[in-house]
């Protein structure tokens, strides 16, 4: 499907996780033309803000993966996308329903990937496409030669490059995105925990002076409709109390939300946010 033809949907569905990202991409889509949007939100996790920017708000538990489906098929909806963090390893957690149960028993491997995209295959089985948000969200991807915060020094730049290539490789692995390093050597490798608790951990071992350097990638191959590298306020404030000094992440394959506050943020802790490759 083109971008275009995407732009042009009048009715579109929204799979929310938490943070910001849904509640920009609710805005984002309205400015762009979409008239009707329908989000399912998830309580404990999606921010109660966004129900004033979508016309109809489904509140559910994670894993009524039945009800998820059904809002948007009792709606008329035809297509939905899926933004904000959900985090693969809560998804099953609450309340699983059969559909739910049914899904992850046919599962051989468990991970962010195969479980978003078997939840994509329950949507399409039931009329419901699950389409890339990414049309809408281009103005949130920075592209090569974003820098904010301090300049990088030649050894900084050297473990850039260096946790870029370790962090390719577990995302081919299909183990994590996200790697913590410093003088050549991994401290942290994200697994199912998620981004903020690799960038904890890895602060945690850099020692009493800090000074790690962080590098997020896109999964190689990665399905652009629920695997997109996400950044924002957040993060930095987590790189803060890490004392993470580099912050580097692929240009134009990542969102960096909230931007104007994470520049605050990264001159504030002096921590360089910076795209590669």
């Amino acid at each position: 499907m083109t971008e275009s033809a995407e732009n042009a949907i009048e009715s579109l569905g929204i799979i929310a996780g938490n943070r910001s990202l849904p509640l920009m991409f609710a805005k984002e889509a309205r400015r762009q033309g979409v008239k009707r949007l329908v989000a399912v939100a998830f309580e404990g996790e999606t921010d109660p803000a966004l129900a004033p920017l979508v016309d109809e708000i489904v509140w559910l538990k994670v894993g009524q993966l039945s009800k998820l489906i059904a809002a948007f098929t009792s709606r008329g909806i035809k297509q939905c996308i899926m933004v904000g963090q959900i985090a693969p390893k809560n998804l099953f957690d609450y309340r699983p329903d059969l559909r739910a149960l049914a899904v992850v028993m046919r599962l051989r491997e468990r991970n962010a990937h195969t479980i978003f995209g078997a939840i994509a295959d329950e949507l399409k089985r039931d009329g419901v496409e699950l389409i890339e948000a990414i049309p809408w969200l281009k103005p949130l991807m920075p592209g090569a030669g974003f820098q904010i915060g301090p300049k990088l020094s030649e050894a900084q730049r050297a473990d850039v490059e260096f946790g870029l290539r370790l962090a390719k490789e577990i995302s081919r692995l299909e183990i994590g995105q996200t790697v913590v390093v410093k003088n050549g050597t991994a401290l942290a490798v994200e697994a199912l925990e998620g981004t903020d608790k690799c960038l904890t951990r890895g602060g945690e071992l850099a020692g009493p002076d800090g000074g790690a350097v962080a590098v997020k990638v896109a999964r190689e191959k990665h399905d652009l409709r629920f695997d997109i590298p996400c950044l924002g306020p957040q993060t930095l404030e987590v790189c803060a109390a890490a004392r993470i000094s580099v912050l580097a992440f692929e240009a134009g394959k990542s969102l960096l939300l909230e931007q104007e506050t994470c520049e605050r943020l990264a001159r504030k802790h002096k921590i360089a946010l910076a795209t590669v490759g």
